[in-house]
């Protein structure tokens, strides 16, 4: 049988395609042993009248990583969250019962404890330090294929994803190496193995477009729900939307913006009622920093705020009113 001529490749390019593929397996090498898959058991509800209290077991899986010696896990809250069981199959088959210590739905962040000895934590690098067009790769359990290695590179940095809550999450990576369903809460890691970001999303009908939540915001949600078992916000005890504020009013006290925050309810006993806000207002600006939107709003509304006197900005028909309120620790979700 006559054999197909072999396309002449450089030799420049065979090594840097080497090198390319050296650091590649390295990198899936060295976070191998801290990379687990998650599988969780939830009870489904039944949304019609005269609901009964579930409609039986739903599974669901997803991924994660060691990150502690004490092997806490990272995942994706929406792996986990409303489980009633999770089981944790560590890199050599092993299985074992999770423990939800936190879970934070507005960063799709959460912390799982598994009763097993010897967990290799990873190492977690400095999401600041990526630069567009750097080579990482994801690791997971797609569709329940365990430890499943795709990469590609940083598409893009400080993206944002609106959560399940409706929450925007601000520090997330756009990647173009490959997620399917079950790469959820596992690791993105660089050239060296190091975590970079915690893998969440893709666009299904996109190719090539992914995202994770970069390591530096998880550590610091990490770190609150290891402490508190939630990641502590303020809030002000108002519902709102975005709307517009009229041009000549904007003009007229020097806006940066022509969209502001109207207030549609104020909750009773609530910090805006207390400070007299009331329904109607466009809330303007908080804390000095300008509000074109409920986005603003949920930025500025951190735990740093909770019993501690904000002054704000707010137009009340043609008048500009300066009130201060005092926000209050916002009650965890279900």
């Amino acid at each position: 049988m006559e054999m197909l001529p072999q396309p002449d490749v450089p030799r420049a390019d065979e090594e840097l395609l080497d090198a390319y593929s050296h650091a590649v397996v390295a990198a899936a090498e060295r976070i191998r042993p801290s990379v687990v898959n998650i599988e969780v058991r939830t009870r489904r509800r039944a949304p019609r009248r005269g609901w009964r209290p579930d409609s039986g077991p739903e599974q669901g899986a997803g991924s994660g990583f060691f990150f502690t010696p004490d092997a806490l896990v990272l995942t994706n809250s929406h792996v986990v969250h409303g489980s009633e069981k999770v089981e944790v199959t560590t890199e050599d088959g092993s299985r074992h019962a999770g423990t939800i210590i936190g879970d934070d739905p507005e960063t799709d962040l959460a912390v799982v404890k598994v009763n097993a000895e010897g967990a290799v934590p990873a190492e977690l690098g400095d999401s600041n330090d990526l630069k567009p067009g750097q080579v990482v790769i994801a690791v997971g359990s797609p569709f329940g294929f365990q430890f499943t290695v795709t990469s590609g590179i940083v598409s893009a940095k400080r993206r944002s994803l609106r959560s399940a809550t409706g929450r925007l999450i601000d520090n997330v990576l756009q990647t173009d190496a490959a997620l399917n369903p079950g790469n959820s809460g596992g690791p993105l890691v660089d050239s060296r193995g190091r975590v970079v970001g915690v893998n969440t999303a893709m666009i299904r009908p996109a190719q090539g477009i992914c995202f994770a939540i970069e390591i530096n915001l998880a550590k610091r949600v990490a770190g609150s729900l290891i402490k508190d078992g939630r990641v502590k916000r303020s809030v002000l005890g108002i519902a709102a939307q975005d709307s517009t504020v009229h041009r000549s009013l904007a003009r007229h006290y020097a806006l940066k913006a022509s969209t502001a925050v109207r207030v549609l309810s104020v909750e009773k006993g609530g910090p805006a009622e207390a400070a007299g806000v009331e329904e109607g207002d466009l809330i303007v600006e908080l804390g000095g920093a300008p509000v074109t939107g409920v986005d603003d709003l949920h930025r500025l509304l951190v735990e740093d705020r909770v019993g501690v006197a904000t002054r704000a900005v707010v137009l009340r028909r043609t008048e500009r009113r300066e009130i201060s309120i005092v926000p209050r620790e916002s009650r965890p979700r279900g």
